[in-house]
């Protein structure tokens, strides 16, 4: 098994931007996840997420394919969002994103594999991009957004990130092009102890 580098943070703390960057500059294969919510404006079927129905989630998960499963109850309903069989392969580094508690449930099955990188913002500056993004949808959802803005404070309180072992941090205070050289180089460091 190769390296699987995995983006975690608070919503709106930067991680779908340096996801993205990270894809264009390391030879690494994205992680797809799987997802019951609704596809926003300007997201495409299989780049983001493997947008899918919770009728398909529930016959992958009975044929034994979800490696880890979230379901978020939100002002919407419920949407789930899952890790699914033939995601990732042992002969390639992997880049994926998600939650902490996706991390320790990858972290179960992947052990020393799964490297995190935990994406640190201040809430201020979060709560801005968030509005900011919000207000670019057709339809903007500021109710959900504020929802998950208050489950980001105890998902990612610093009794959870301790008892994850996550211990490499790495912020995103405004000058995103150098948090992703921090990355980048921290990257390229445990792949060369490989070879």
């Amino acid at each position: 098994m190769r390296r699987i580098f995995y983006i975690i943070g608070k919503s709106s703390s930067g991680k779908d931007t340096i996801y993205k960057e990270l894809l264009k500059k390391l030879d690494l294969r994205p992680i797809v996840l799987y997802t019951t919510r609704p596809m926003r404006e300007n997201e495409i079927q299989g780049r983001e997420y493997n947008f899918t129905d919770f009728e398909n989630f529930y016959k992958m998960k009975s044929a034994g394919k979800v490696i880890e499963e979230r379901i978020y109850n939100t002002i919407y309903g419920e949407w789930a969002y899952f890790t699914a069989e033939g995601s990732i392969n042992s002969e390639y580094d992997y880049i994926g994103i998600g939650t902490l508690e996706s991390y320790l449930k990858l972290l179960g099955r992947y052990g020393k594999e799964l490297v995190p990188v935990y994406i640190e913002t201040a809430d201020d500056i979060r709560l801005i991009r968030a509005i900011e993004r919000e207000r670019m949808e057709s339809i903007p959802k500021y109710t959900e957004m504020c929802r998950r803005f208050i489950a980001d404070t105890q998902d990612f309180s610093e009794d959870n990130l301790r008892k994850a072992g996550i211990k490499h941090r790495f912020g995103n205070n405004g000058k995103i092009e150098a948090c992703i050289s921090e990355i980048l180089e921290y990257i390229e460091s445990i792949r060369k102890e490989e070879k």
